[in-house]
């Protein structure tokens, strides 16, 4: 066998993969979207459109808030946690995963890898999910935005996820759609890939994140060869 088939043919996937949720695993935006049209109903504005509120489901609740209801005080908590118990009644009735993801995961666990969630939706919410994934008992570890005393782009949640798989960090690679993802990968001294699938606002540069490798679908992490290599 040739020298490259047989590096190829050996190519195994990283110990320990972990994944941001909305926009890497989850096509999740179609919940959010129904979530700001009740708030916006409730004041008499017109709907919204999905490729309206879309690029801002990676940046959480406020700002997805503040995209629907520009005219109020985009700090607010009162609005935020409108838009928390809204979305928590709409939660799952229309997100998919994205293309290849259940392909993906089920790949990884053949090879005998651990895989987790780290996100900065509340974990509650985010643990509302994985049943409806059928990944309670699959996702070896869910860290959400409040879990910590720290959120990404902070390294912790990264740091103490890879702890609970029991795996060095420099074993396990984060995959995200946002700059966020890739900072805090960057900080936990951890490979990343750059989700480029996911939600984006028009001006962000995803080269500009810098991540080790950067995708154009959840399908190509089929293969291997596609994941940076880890330590």
């Amino acid at each position: 066998m040739p020298s490259d088939m047989a590096a190829s043919a050996a190519a195994r996937f990283p110990r320990g993969a972990l994944f941001d949720l909305d926009g890497t695993l989850l096509d999740s935006a179609p919940d959010m979207l129904a979530t700001v049209n009740r708030m916006r109903a409730a004041r008499r504005l017109a709907p919204m459109a999905l490729a309206d509120i879309r690029p801002h489901v990676s940046r959480g609740a406020r700002a997805m808030s503040a995209a629907a209801l520009p005219d109020e005080p985009p700090a607010s908590e009162a609005v935020v946690r409108e838009f928390l118990d809204i979305y928590a009644t709409e939660l799952g009735r229309s997100s998919v995963l994205f293309d290849g993801v259940e392909e993906m995961l089920s790949a990884l666990e053949a090879d005998g890898v651990r895989w987790g969630i780290v996100t900065n939706k509340p974990e509650y919410l985010a643990r509302e999910i994985l049943p409806q994934l059928g990944w309670q008992a699959r996702c070896g570890v869910l860290v959400g935005g409040d879990t910590l005393s720290e959120r990404k782009p902070h390294p912790l949640p990264l740091l103490h996820a890879a702890t609970m798989l029991g795996l060095d960090p420099r074993a396990c690679v984060y995959v995200g759609d946002d700059r966020r993802d890739i900072e805090a990968a960057r900080a936990a001294g951890m490979p990343s890939v750059a989700a480029l699938w996911g939600y984006r606002l028009d001006h962000d540069d995803p080269v500009a994140w810098r991540a080790d490798t950067m995708l154009d679908d959840a399908c190509e992490l089929l293969t291997p060869d596609a994941w940076p290599a880890c330590a």
